[in-house]
């Protein structure tokens, strides 16, 4: 199992197929901003997105998108505020804003956000 840490650090790619993006590490989504759309809610009734972790990954479905390759161009990305599985969600320091690149062949590049980078928070 990777940690997001090692991720970032030796630049470790996600995937992403269809509406589904794979996270090669464990962690609670608690936002997801993507176009125009600010989901914090994954909850089985909600219809924006969902997500699943298991034991070496991180899965998110949205299902309000069939391709995010069609949907997502190549100048616009996905951000993420995460909590690493095993960290104390209600401590703000361990929540984490990520951005992450549609690539070719399916790669999903991760990054951490700098405070350059506008975020909805």
């Amino acid at each position: 199992m990777r940690t997001l840490d090692e991720v970032l650090k030796n630049n470790i790619n996600g995937l992403y197929y269809g509406n589904r993006i794979i996270l090669p590490f464990r962690a609670e989504i608690l936002k997801a901003i993507i176009e125009k759309d600010i989901i914090t809610d994954f909850s089985t009734t909600h219809k924006g997105a969902q997500y699943n972790i298991t034991d070496k990954y991180t899965e998110i479905y949205f299902l309000e998108y069939k391709e995010l390759a069609e949907e997502v161009s190549k100048y616009e990305t996905i951000k993420l505020v995460v909590v690493e599985e095993g960290k104390d969600l209600f401590d703000f320091g361990n929540h984490r804003r990520l951005i992450l690149h549609l690539k070719e062949k399916h790669y999903l590049k991760i990054e951490e956000a700098n405070g350059e980078i506008l975020f909805v928070e």
